[in-house]
């Protein structure tokens, strides 16, 4: 009696708001924000495509980004009961299977929604949603990698993103211009995926994730990710000066700048200080990607 009733309840549905948290809603911001400079690096106005525009903020936040954090949540469920037993499915409160049906009525959604969007768009979600599922299912399982999975996931949230909002305006594919910038600002990213594994080093460790901080510790693991993210900001300044962005070019300058004065504090203590470097110097990593948006887009100055 007692597993006909266990198997009764693993049949029912979760309530939506143990689903939303399933989905991390917290998560959707940095794709969302990746997609909006995506739009304005394309320099096309907003004025006959806000159905796109919509359906963009739609695939790269709720859907593809939600959908990715389901994936995740579901092949992550055992470290998930060391590291945050609190989490919907760890927890009983998502049961059963519901987890892995979530996570596949998600994908195949998201694969739909983007073929309203047009080829690009289409495409950019085909391999979106194969990174989040090779990052968190086996084989693959790209998350065992500190480099890889950082990667996949700094190449997902802020280059694919970004790609999918300039596609979404323009209608083909971006220029080589906007090519590399979202590219630059995808390896930055990897290092602040490497700041975000630090609250899960005890369960890496336990199951045999090799994280970064697992790996080389967190010291030197907040050395490399701090050099990952300044490099490639730099070379956007740069490139930023050459192409004839100049005042866009000073802006990023000086949020690197300021980045690099934030650096010392989080070094010092990286587990009790990431934190407060994702409130402030992520902040401004993300302020220089608009206003290297703005410059490529051709704003008025930029």
């Amino acid at each position: 009696m007692a597993n006909a009733g266990m198997s009764t309840l693993n049949l029912r549905p979760p309530a939506p708001r143990d689903v939303l948290e399933l989905l991390k809603p917290i998560t959707w911001f940095p794709p969302m924000w990746a997609f909006m400079c995506g739009c304005i690096s394309s320099g096309e106005s907003l004025a006959d495509r806000w159905p796109f525009v919509i359906i963009g903020i739609l695939l790269t936040g709720p859907l593809v980004c939600g959908n990715s954090q389901a994936i995740n949540d579901w092949f992550d469920r055992h470290v998930d009961a060391i590291n945050q037993p609190e989490r919907p499915i760890p927890s009983g409160r998502i049961a059963g299977q519901w987890g892995l049906w979530i996570a596949i009525g998600g994908t195949v959604l998201s694969l739909a929604v983007s073929l309203i969007a047009g080829q690009w768009v289409f495409a950019a979600t085909c391999l979106g949603l194969a990174c989040a599922w090779a990052y968190s299912a086996p084989p693959l399982r790209l998350k065992m990698s500190g480099i890889w999975g950082p990667g996949v996931v700094g190449l997902t949230y802020e280059g694919l993103t970004w790609f999918t909002g300039a596609a979404v305006m323009a209608g083909t594919l971006p220029g080589a211009d906007i090519l590399i910038i979202l590219l630059l600002y995808s390896i930055g990213a990897h290092g602040i995926m490497t700041l975000n594994d630090f609250k899960a080093v005890e369960g890496d460790l336990q199951m045999g994730v090799r994280s970064l901080p697992a790996i080389l510790g967190v010291d030197r693991a907040a050395q490399i990710a701090c050099v990952t993210m300044a490099l490639p900001q730099v070379v956007v300044v740069i490139l930023l000066g050459q192409w004839g962005h100049q005042i866009a070019a000073l802006i990023v300058g000086v949020l690197v700048i300021a980045q690099l004065s934030l650096m010392p504090r989080l070094l010092y203590d990286p587990r009790a200080n990431t934190p407060w470097y994702n409130a402030t110097g992520t902040t401004l990593y993300v302020f220089g990607m608009l206003a290297a948006a703005f410059g490529l887009g051709g704003a008025v100055g930029l």
